[in-house]
């Protein structure tokens, strides 16, 4: 009987990482490993019997990767015991308003915007878009700029159509563009949960962001949060 060697290990160790099942029956064989070493010592050719270093090498091969194993599977619990922490915080931030790049759901109430314009700017326009992408607004802003209340009237001062809408800023020195800037908007948080490893928020109207996405949280009646 023959004893797998270190190489032949290693590569078992990378085809069986990828399946937890694999990974603890590696972790639970070492009495099994124990049984051939001792049935190989039995059945060795007495006059060329196997080198000790070679027993060891082997035995510390087997134990390295039982450590190894353990070790993922400690990492994998330790991960999902901090899942469950991000989401018992992350739950506080339901029904508080998030700011984010993200569209904001428009109904005819005024949409809190925070534009950035560019440092060296003198003049910023705020460009408003649909779901469609269309731009259906484009207005100058006061500088300097930091939170705007977007009424949502059209030229003619009627509000514009219910939906989602999406918002940046050009910015200009001398009537030369310097650069367009997403704007970050302040929208309610209605739902949190995990997808794929990562922590999504569904916001009012149906946006999803990333929760490492969010710059901002206030409570919902625009006052500051974090």
């Amino acid at each position: 009987m023959e004893i797998a060697s270190p190489g032949q290990t290693a590569q078992a160790q990378q085809t069986g990482s990828a399946a937890p099942a694999q990974a603890a029956l590696i972790g639970s064989d070492f009495q099994t490993f124990l049984s051939m070493l001792t049935t190989q010592m039995k059945n060795q050719d007495p006059l060329n019997p196997i080198e000790s270093s070679d027993f060891a090498v082997q035995l510390a091969t087997f134990s390295g990767v039982e450590q190894q194993v353990r070790g993922n599977q400690l990492l994998e619990s330790l991960g999902a015991q901090l899942g469950v922490l991000g989401m018992a915080q992350l739950s506080g931030w339901v029904g508080m308003e998030a700011r984010a790049i993200a569209p904001v759901a428009f109904d005819g109430a005024p949409v809190t915007l925070s534009p950035e314009v560019g440092a060296f700017a003198d003049k910023a326009v705020l460009v408003a878009r649909n779901a469609r992408g269309e731009e259906v607004q484009r207005q100058d802003l006061a500088l300097p700029a930091t939170t705007v209340q977007w009424d949502g009237l059209d030229a003619a001062g009627r509000p514009l159509p219910s939906g989602q809408y999406s918002f940046a800023v050009e910015s200009y020195s001398n009537d030369s563009l310097l650069s367009v800037t997403p704007v970050q908007t302040y929208t309610e948080v209605i739902e949190a949960r995990v997808e794929n490893g990562q922590t999504l928020l569904v916001l009012a109207g149906g946006g999803e962001v990333l929760a490492s996405e969010i710059t901002g949280l206030r409570a919902a009646d625009g006052r500051s949060g974090l």
